[in-house]
């Protein structure tokens, strides 16, 4: 009898553990659909140089319009003195992260700001409203990732909030800019989104879970990240929808954006 509960245990040891490396061969590979800077949709008017992550203006692809509530990731960079003249929007969450150089925003709400590194714009067109966005600089350039998502419902009364660089957080490598109740200092967004941006110096990991019923899109601003297997350089992107634990590691300093959407 001691031998076979002895066979038992052991066989019992051998199924925890492979099962233990089916899991963990499960989370390596979990599935990433990968968008590349190159395949991005491309504009160049002069004043404007500007890569289209989906389809926007002129730029068509129906196989990539947009990934869940998120319809528009447009990386531009806007010429010395050059921008956007007022323009109406309407029923759309839009928000502007700066990359460098300054962004002047004014609106028909009676907004009127410069943003400048690091600083996020958010505003809720609902059901109608005008804008305008300028380098406000002269002689040095300005970059900014415009970025719109799909809002829960039409209708809505426009809005207009900002979100800064709290310096007591400067070094975490993953904190929280939007979400839908505004937690931890984020802005607020009228959608089941929440939006990080992430800093990680090189060989520095962080990990992302992706629950049941949602997705993730990151968006890679500068610097080179791998992540189950895969590398993303500077305007790369990748999706998933697996439940799970996504990995993160630097390769070279980095800095990004997820969106975990409903």
């Amino acid at each position: 009898m001691s031998g076979y509960i002895t066979r038992r245990h052991e066989l019992l040891s051998a199924l925890a553990l492979a099962e233990g490396a089916v899991m963990e061969k499960y989370r390596l590979v979990m599935k990433l659909t990968l968008r590349q800077s190159n395949d991005r949709g491309h504009a160049d008017h002069g004043w404007l140089d500007s890569y289209h992550t989906f389809s926007f203006a002129d730029y068509y692809d129906p196989a990539h319009m947009g990934f869940r509530s998120l319809r528009v990731i447009n990386q531009d960079v806007i010429a010395p003195g050059a921008g956007f003249p007022t323009h109406p929007h309407s029923d759309m969450e839009i928000f502007s992260y700066i990359l460098w150089g300054a962004l002047a925003h004014k609106d028909s709400m009676g907004n009127g700001r410069t943003l400048l590194p690091g600083q996020i714009q958010l505003m809720s067109a609902g059901r109608g409203v005008t804008h305008s966005e300028f380098n406000p600089s002269k002689t040095e350039g300005a970059s900014l990732l415009q970025i719109w998502i799909r809002p829960r419902q039409r209708g809505l009364t426009p809005s207009y909030t900002e979100w800064h660089p709290d310096p007591a957080k400067e070094n975490e490598p993953k904190v929280l800019v939007i979400s839908p109740d505004g937690r931890e200092g984020s802005a607020t967004i009228h959608q089941d989104a929440d939006i990080y941006r992430v800093r990680l110096p090189k060989g520095q990991s962080i990990t992302h879970e992706v629950k049941t019923g949602r997705g993730v899109w990151f968006q890679l601003i500068k610097g080179s990240i791998t992540a189950h297997g895969s590398t993303l350089n500077p305007g790369d992107a990748f999706s998933t929808e697996d439940t799970g634990t996504l990995t993160l590691t630097a390769s070279e300093d980095a800095e990004a954006l997820i969106f975990d959407l409903a």
